[in-house]
């Protein structure tokens, strides 16, 4: 999809009040669904987008063909909420609560159009489920968007999605981090470049040394493995 498709999505199931849940999927993301079968059948559930430069030059690699837009949640879900002209009621699931209610500060300032219903942490125990989708179901929120890493996050949406009222669910990975201004985004020129992932390795080189490091080459390992045949990664 390019980002205007991955808008009308999110618009005419809003507007149809027929379910969605959006994964969007980066080199990391794939890497662990290809470790992790029950974590693929989670994905086959949901509407995949694709994030990043290691998916693109995936895509290209296994298909010969490239995505025409890179959907990475940090744009998307900006450009969702700039473009979609209809009013949505937005619920915030994720991070810690001192971010997770700047990410909301944030949004109501920028977007004014839109209501933020529920902001929540994501610090919860998996058996709280039930407490944490009726929290949710009382803001009756058009949009709910999930910040708690892969692959909990997505877990969350599509284990709970019978118990859920929102329309749209997407899991969104730091965003809120983004918005809350607590993780600095990389300029311009290093995301036109396909370096942010290094950017980001260089904020925070302790926690994303094995995601970049090592699960960078792993990722291609495992691409040439499918590309040829192997199934084993």
């Amino acid at each position: 999809m390019t980002t205007q498709e991955a808008v009308q999505l999110v618009r005419t199931s809003v507007k149809l009040h027929y379910p969605v849940e959006i994964a969007i999927c980066n080199a990391h993301t794939t890497l662990t669904a290809l470790d992790n079968p029950a974590f693929a059948a989670t994905l086959q559930e949901m509407t995949l987008l694709n994030d990043g430069v290691g998916i693109d030059l995936a895509g290209r690699f296994l298909t010969g063909e490239r995505f025409p837009d890179n959907l990475n949640g940090t744009d998307l879900v900006p450009a969702i909420l700039a473009d979609i002209d209809v009013p949505l009621r937005i619920f915030l699931l994720g991070a810690s609560e001192a971010r997770v209610q700047l990410a909301k500060d944030h949004i109501e300032r920028v977007y004014p159009q839109h209501q933020v219903v529920g902001a929540r942490n994501g610090y919860f125990d998996m058996s709280d489920c039930s407490a944490v989708c009726s929290e949710i179901n009382r803001a009756a929120p058009d949009l709910l968007l999930v910040g708690m890493g892969n692959p909990r996050q997505e877990d969350f949406i599509v284990q709970n999605r019978a118990n859920l009222d929102a329309t749209v669910a997407i899991g969104v990975g730091a965003l809120f981090d983004f918005l809350s201004g607590s993780v600095i985004r990389a300029p311009k020129m290093v995301q036109a470049a396909g370096l942010e992932w290094l950017f980001r390795l260089l904020q925070e080189p302790r926690r994303l040394f094995r995601r970049y490091v090592i699960g960078i080459p792993r990722f291609f390992a495992a691409l040439i493995r499918l590309k040829y045949g192997k199934s084993e990664i």
